[in-house]
């Protein structure tokens, strides 16, 4: 875990609101990281190929973003 990581404590208070996983197969598995990216990205400003590997690749994370931001997942993440 990495400086400003979710906390196992926010973690649990944000996964119930988040799609199923394994849906879709294995890239689905890990959201935790996924957010971890995105919320890296919203605090250092970084364009998003510039995203450190540790959160997987560059436009899985902004993919991600994209589909929660349109499908409303990424409001009910902030509202948790």
């Amino acid at each position: 875990m990495g400086r400003g990581d979710l906390t196992n404590a926010e973690w649990v208070r944000l996964e119930p609101h988040l799609p199923a996983s394994g849906l879709r197969g294995g890239r689905w598995n890990d959201h935790r990281r996924v957010i971890n990216g995105i919320l890296f990205r919203v605090r250092t400003g970084i364009p998003w190929r510039d995203l450190p590997e540790r959160f997987g690749s560059w436009k899985t994370v902004y993919e991600r973003h994209r589909r929660w931001s349109a499908d409303g997942t990424w409001d009910r993440i902030l509202c948790a």
